[in-house]
C-alpha cells in the first residue's frame, strides 16, 4: 500500500504544531497502525531525520498509552479496539491518514503525537481506592456476598484503561465517562460504599479542577470508547455525586 500521511509535528509543549506530510510505501495490509508508524521512523531515522513521538506500551489493547486521534477519530475507523490493535487493511492504498495527538486542555501535547494525561493519574489518586485493613484483622473478600448483576456490572465498569478516547470525542473535552467508570466500580461493591460519599465528591471536583468540560449529552464518548463503557455510568455518578452533596 502506499499511503499519504499527514501528521502533527511539535517540537516541544512550548513550540507552535504544524502538519507535515509524509508520504510511505510498502505498508501489508496486516501490519498494525503502530508498526506502521515504525516504519516511517525507520526511515526518517536512516535519513537523519528526527522520527514522530508516539506513545505505545503493552501494545495489546490493555494500557490505553497508544491513543491517537486518526482520521477524526479516537483511535481510528474500527470500533472496540484501541490505537495499537488497529490494523491497515481498515485503510486502502493511496488513502491520505490524517495522525493527531488527543486535543484537550487537560492534556497538553509534549512532543508530535505525546501528551500529558497525568490529569487524569490526579483524579484518580483524588478517591478511586478503597481502604483496606491491613491491621492483621483482614476479612476474605470472597466472604462477602454480592449480587452477581451489581458484579457484572461493576466489572464492566473497570475495563476502562484511561486511554482518554472519551475525552478527545467529546466537544467539551468531558472526563465523565472516565471518571463515572472509576467511580462506578467502586459504588457497585459493598467494599467500595464506606468511601462513596467522599470518592464522588473528591473526584469530581478533581476532574473539573483539571479543567475537563462538563458532559456533551451526545454519547460520543461511548461510540469511540475502546472498551465500550456505558453511559449508564455517568448516570449512576450523577446520582452518586447529589446523593453525597445532600447529605
Amino acid at each position: 500500500m502506499k499511503l499519504t500521511l499527514k501528521i502533527w509535528r511539535q517540537k516541544n509543549a512550548k513550540e507552535t504544531g504544524k502538519i507535515v506530510d509524509y508520504p510511505i510505501d510498502g505498508i501489508e495490509p496486516d501490519m498494525s497502525f503502530l508498526e506502521m508508524l515504525d516504519v516511517l521512523n525507520e526511515g526518517l531515522i536512516n535519513k537523519g531525520d528526527d522520527p514522530v513521538a508516539f506513545d505505545h506500551d503493552c501494545r495489546e489493547g490493555i494500557c490505553g498509552m497508544c491513543s491517537l486521534f486518526i482520521n477524526g477519530e479516537a483511535h481510528g475507523p474500527d470500533r472496540g479496539v484501541t490505537t495499537c490493535q488497529l490494523h491497515m487493511r481498515m485503510f486502502k492504498d493511496g488513502d491520505t491518514i490524517f495522525i493527531e495527538p488527543f486535543r484537550a486542555k487537560a492534556f497538553p501535547v509534549i512532543k508530535d503525537l505525546v501528551t500529558d494525561r497525568s490529569s487524569f493519574d490526579r483524579i484518580q489518586h483524588a478517591g478511586g481506592f478503597i481502604s483496606v485493613n491491613t491491621s492483621g484483622n483482614t476479612i476474605d473478600a470472597n466472604t462477602i456476598p454480592i449480587n452477581k448483576h451489581d458484579a457484572d456490572r461493576s466489572f464492566d465498569a473497570a475495563t476502562c484503561i484511561g486511554c482518554g478516547a472519551c475525552v478527545a470525542s467529546c466537544k467539551n473535552s468531558s472526563a465523565m465517562l472516565f471518571v463515572s467508570a472509576k467511580v462506578s466500580q467502586f459504588a457497585l461493591l459493598p467494599q467500595g460504599r464506606i468511601e462513596a460519599h467522599d470518592r464522588v465528591l473528591n473526584m469530581v471536583n478533581q476532574m473539573d479542577h483539571e479543567g475537563f468540560g462538563n458532559c456533551t449529552n451526545t454519547g460520543a464518548c461511548e461510540v469511540e470508547c475502546p472498551k465500550g463503557i456505558s453511559l449508564e455510568n455517568i448516570a449512576r455518578m450523577n446520582r452518586e455525586y447529589l446523593s453525597a452533596s445532600i447529605k
